[in-house]
């Protein structure tokens, strides 16, 4: 996984390549404008583009990129962020770490025995169940 800034550059370059992508189809699909009171010659057998969905499609990505940013640069560390603080955020992170180490630890330790518990009862049902085979199986043969 890439960290907060090399995401950061990527979620830029996306928006720069959106802004480019946008841009390009509105001037690709966009109808053609006359300027100075010349007029240009439009092929009126053309089809009509979907410019309005291009427009809402490229400004919906490109808003929601925008909203990605901003989350990427609020999950920075901010400036007041020292070095002593860090630190200090990372011994109470370690900490808890070594407490829930040592519960998991405890709960790995009964379920072992609640494992040998089982275990044990299910070989005294075996056994009780091959007694209870045997003793039918030498009643039901006749004596010789």
């Amino acid at each position: 996984m890439a960290d907060r800034l090399t995401q950061l550059q990527d979620a830029v370059n996306s928006l720069a390549d959106q802004f480019c992508n946008a841009i390009g189809v509105l001037q690709q699909c966009g109808p053609p404008a006359s300027f100075n009171n010349i007029q240009t010659a439009i092929n009126k057998d053309q089809p009509a583009n979907p410019t309005e969905e291009y427009a809402q499609l490229f400004a919906a990505l490109i808003a929601r990129t925008a909203k990605d940013i901003d989350v990427l640069i609020d999950s920075l560390p901010s400036e007041e962020s020292t070095a002593a603080l860090q630190a200090a955020s990372l011994c109470k992170l370690e900490e808890e770490n070594h407490e829930a180490a040592t519960c998991l630890e405890d709960v790995v330790c009964r379920g072992d025995m609640l494992l040998e518990k089982i275990q044990s009862a299910l070989a005294d049902i075996a056994q009780s169940q091959l007694k209870t085979r045997n003793g039918t199986h030498s009643q039901s043969l006749p004596d010789s």
